[in-house]
């Protein structure tokens, strides 16, 4: 069997030179037929069989490549952020000692919270900027400045060694970090959805929470390898600078891989930004109740997130009484079920409709935060937190693994970077990034160590009821159906011919 091609400039290849050539460059391939004239696009080109007849070249492209350069920098960013979390206790004594250790840790878990204040000024400019620029420009961009982050980090002097300037340099680090994150979840959804085909959105959507999964995986373990093999001295020392310093080293990988990938075809297929038309603005001015409703929904998911899989090693070790290695160990199972659970549930999304799964999960978490605390407080042992993290991280997943693609499919291809990046780092600001200090002075306010479950029960009621909300003003629950082609870009159609995208909606 002979296959022969053409590319648009006239050159002649075969199949094996095919599979070398990159399928996402701008080749377009045709069929060598007589009288055909190439087709425009790669994913309508042929390939031509001696005796098979034609075979749709769009059945030999294959996303994986950019889905794989986004997730593993989405998974470096995360580790890095996470590192923090994990280390809070150990950051809290060396740049912010207090006489009370309840006040150190709170005002390392308030420094934490500080890179979420930066998160929405990082989702506006970045955001943005993934509209304007490209989703490849934006995925760079973002992860040099959280090296530049990490890097102080990892070389700041305590606060011992030059006093109250240690703890301000931490805050500027922590400001950088957040600023980068700001915009990395809406330039890699995006990035990731316009990659993929439109039947299977949701599942390779989801693969932005499932390496969320691996940078817990990546925090957790490293964490537990650190507080296992040096001493507490040690890891004062520099033990904890070991941590961040593996995100700083491998950070360059992610740097070179996502320099090298290919712009998504849909954003390449848009007319050029005219100027003043900012992408901002319509999403704060046509898109503003999609974007209100987003916010709430992801607030439940993000303060159970962030409760009980961000919070939990300290909470373990300051609550419980587990020892640092244990809590950490039930971090990684955490992540490792998330990491392998969210692309199923992207794909039941798929199947069933992203309202649908998600609405069944955030439900189910409102649900179980109060019975998960409970069996802690009542049984504070390394298998019940093992256990419990498991269930967390299946319970996690269920509810991140829809998100990213639903959404994606609310805003339209010219806003989807801004939309998304607005809508996941406001509620991430204002429901999770603070979440540990809101917790932390519950329980210290009301000596009940089942307080940070009331956090979740709240913020999840606003979820449902937004989610009900938007499922309404989308028309029905299964809008998101399988059919797989964001109903955005039609609405955006409709909006400009009758001047109010809003009115479409409703």
């Amino acid at each position: 069997m002979k296959y022969v091609l053409a590319v648009e400039r006239g050159e002649r290849i075969t199949l094996s030179e095919l599979m070398r050539l990159d399928l996402n460059s701008r080749f377009t391939l045709a069929v060598l037929q007589s009288g055909q004239k190439p087709e425009r696009y790669l994913m309508s080109a042929q390939v031509q069989s001696s005796d098979r007849g034609a075979l749709p070249v769009a059945a030999l492209r294959n996303p994986w490549k950019e889905i794989c350069a986004a997730s593993i920098g989405n998974a470096l960013e995360f580790y890095d952020l996470l590192i923090y979390g994990y280390f809070a206790v150990v950051i809290g004594k060396l740049f912010f000692p207090t006489a009370d250790e309840t006040t150190s840790l709170l005002l390392s878990v308030g420094t934490f919270g500080i890179s979420f204040v930066m998160r929405p000024l990082g989702a506006i400019i970045l955001g943005s900027y993934t509209d304007r620029a490209g989703r490849k420009a934006s995925l760079t961009m973002s992860i040099a400045i959280m090296m530049a982050g990490t890097a102080i980090i990892v070389f700041a002097p305590t606060y011992s060694q030059i006093g109250i300037i240690s703890p301000l340099i931490i805050i500027v680090a922590r400001m950088l970090q957040g600023f980068s994150t700001g915009g990395e979840f809406g330039a890699a959804t995006a990035f990731m959805v316009e990659h993929a085909d439109a039947k299977r959105r949701g599942f390779f959507a989801s693969w932005q929470s499932s390496t969320q999964g691996l940078a817990t995986v990546l925090a957790a373990g490293v964490s537990a390898l650190i507080s296992y093999t040096l001493t507490e001295s040690q890891v004062n020392d520099w033990g904890w600078r070991v941590a961040f310093g593996v995100g700083l080293l491998v950070g360059p990988v992610g740097l070179y891989i996502r320099s090298q990938i290919d712009e998504t075809p849909e954003f390449t297929k848009l007319p050029a930004v005219k100027q003043g038309n900012s992408p901002l603005s319509r999403v704060l001015v046509r898109d503003r109740m999609n974007l209100l409703l987003g916010i709430g929904v992801v607030a439940g998911v993000t303060a159970f997130n962030y409760v009980h899989k961000v919070y939990m090693p300290t909470y373990a070790l300051t609550q419980l009484h587990i020892p640092a290695t244990s809590s950490f160990v039930g971090a990684l199972v955490t992540g490792v079920v998330l990491m392998v659970t969210a692309p199923m549930f992207g794909t039941l999304s798929d199947r069933y409709g992203r309202l649908r799964v998600l609405s069944t999960a955030v439900l189910m978490a409102c649900l179980t935060s109060y019975p998960l605390f409970l069996m802690l407080t009542l049984w504070p042992t390394v298998t019940t937190l093992l256990a419990v993290q498991a269930l967390v991280g299946l319970l996690i997943a269920a509810c991140l693994g829809p998100i990213p693609a639903m959404l994606s499919e609310i805003f339209p291809t010219n806003t989807r970077g801004t939309g998304l990046a607005l809508t996941y780092n406001f509620s991430v600001t204002f429901f999770g990034g603070f979440a540990p200090l809101i917790v932390t002075w519950m329980i210290a306010a009301t000596a009940n160590k089942m307080a940070p479950s009331f956090y979740v029960i709240a913020t999840s009621i606003i979820s449902i009821t937004a989610l009900l909300a938007l499922g309404r003003r989308l028309g029905a629950v299964d809008k998101f159906s399988r059919s797989g082609t964001p109903s955005a870009d039609r609405l955006d159609s409709a909006a400009r011919s009758d001047g109010s995208h809003s009115e479409v909606m409703s």
